[in-house]
């Protein structure tokens, strides 16, 4: 993998070249830039697989990168600053990453990116084949009650959650069930464009979430309607991916 950091702060570019180094030792750091100048230069002239960028460079916004030059290359956003979320994802944007952020997270977006793209025909392995395959959306759910079953349809479900290793699946009629199923599997089957997993124990129907408010850490945190019978809190990690859903963006 041959990458390009840009980045204008040389002790946040040190941090980010020493864990690239460590995170994927086999990558190839083909250039450091500083300016949007010399971004578009390099760009204009060069090939590479993957694009790390911070947003507000020593002579301008990064976003001018992309007025001056075609970049189809994939990009993970590095920025201390969460406002421009929505604008990076338009663009081919594979995670936006907020300052100071962890090697677990960067290893996550690098992951993502892996997955996307992958570099090498050996990587398709027909096990990765099957999983980059889409599954059959489920349109309904069985309930047992009693000796009776019945269904209910999937978009009558307002979220799904789970407590001390059970998962309940609650309707907007506010009415809740038991179902065999874990949160994991529930990812992978539901509509991408109506549910997201807003957290490690609750997947969420867009309709009820009635608010979303900024909080600690640069993490949001949600209500809902019918009420989540917990806090729901979406990680910092996985508030550019949210924000993105709820823009009606859906890979």
């Amino acid at each position: 993998m041959k990458y390009l950091i840009v980045e204008d702060e040389q002790l946040a570019y040190e941090e980010l070249k020493r864990m690239m180094a460590k995170l994927r030792p086999d990558g190839v750091l083909e250039r450091h830039t500083k300016t949007v100048i010399d971004t578009i230069g390099f760009l204009k002239a060069a090939t590479i697989d993957l694009i790390l960028m911070d947003i507000r460079l020593a002579d301008g916004n990064c976003f001018e990168v992309f007025d001056h030059v075609k970049v189809t290359t994939p990009v993970i956003f590095t920025t201390a600053y969460d406002e421009h979320a929505i604008k990076a994802f338009k663009l081919n944007s594979i995670d936006y990453l907020l300052k100071p952020f962890d090697e677990q997270e960067l290893d996550a977006a690098l992951t993502k990116f892996e997955t996307i793209f992958p570099n090498h025909p050996d990587k398709a392995s027909p096990r990765n084949v099957e999983q980059l395959l889409p599954l059959k959306t489920k349109n309904r759910f069985l309930i047992a009650k009693g000796e009776n079953y019945h269904y209910i349809e999937t978009t009558d479900i307002a979220h799904f959650y789970s407590e001390d290793g059970v998962v309940f699946l609650h309707t907007f009629n506010d009415r809740r069930y038991i179902i065999n199923y874990t949160l994991d599997q529930l990812a992978q089957q539901l509509d991408h464009r109506l549910f997201f997993r807003v957290s490690r124990n609750c997947i969420g129907h867009v309709k009820a979430i009635e608010n979303v408010a900024k909080y600690f850490n640069s993490r949001l945190k949600l209500s809902f309607s019918p009420e989540c019978p917990h806090e729901v809190l979406v990680s910092r990690v996985r508030v550019p991916d949210f924000l993105k859903w709820m823009d009606g963006i859906v890979d």
